[in-house]
């Protein structure tokens, strides 16, 4: 159905009062952005965002908490993404692991790096949510609820009995 945003994850991951970013390839111009990317077909939102961190950075990813909720569209394509960014810590980098296609390399940048590289930003919502992380925004992980349909009918079965 045309207009109905796509799920995406991002992390938002800092470190001495640097962001993780990855540069990447679209449209043809190199971009900054979050690690992120979608959610496959059976996969929590979680899982997503620890997949998608991986894949573009080489970093494993420990989700710490749910930073927010995120609806842009792009005024250019007039897609929508319904963007869920995490915040969390990084380890175990392996700088062999190959990276997604697309991805160029990744950096470590403050947010006046980003701010003055801001028409290298994939989308506004690469500074949104550093500004939110740096604001204190934190709700806890437990507020992120993966229910599949085998779940939720026994559920609805033992509201019945």
């Amino acid at each position: 159905m045309p207009g109905r945003p796509e799920v995406t994850v991002a992390a938002v991951v800092e470190r001495d009062g640097r962001f993780l970013v990855v540069e990447e390839r679209v449209g043809g111009r190199l971009v900054l952005n979050q690690p992120a990317g979608h959610v496959e077909d059976r996969e929590t939102l979680l899982e997503a965002v620890v997949r998608e961190t991986r894949e573009e950075s080489a970093w494993h990813l420990t989700p710490a908490h749910l930073l927010g909720l995120y609806l842009w569209r792009n005024a250019r394509t007039g897609r929508s993404v319904l963007r869920v960014a995490f915040s969390g810590t990084v380890s175990g980098h392996d700088p062999q692991a190959p990276l997604d296609r697309g991805i160029v390399g990744t950096h470590w940048l403050g947010r006046d790096e980003l701010l003055a590289a801001h028409h290298r930003l994939r989308s506004p919502l690469v500074l949104r949510c550093i500004d939110d992380h740096l604001a204190g925004r934190r709700l806890p992980l437990a507020s992120v609820a993966d229910l599949d349909l085998h779940h939720v009918a026994h559920l609805n079965a033992v509201k019945v009995g």
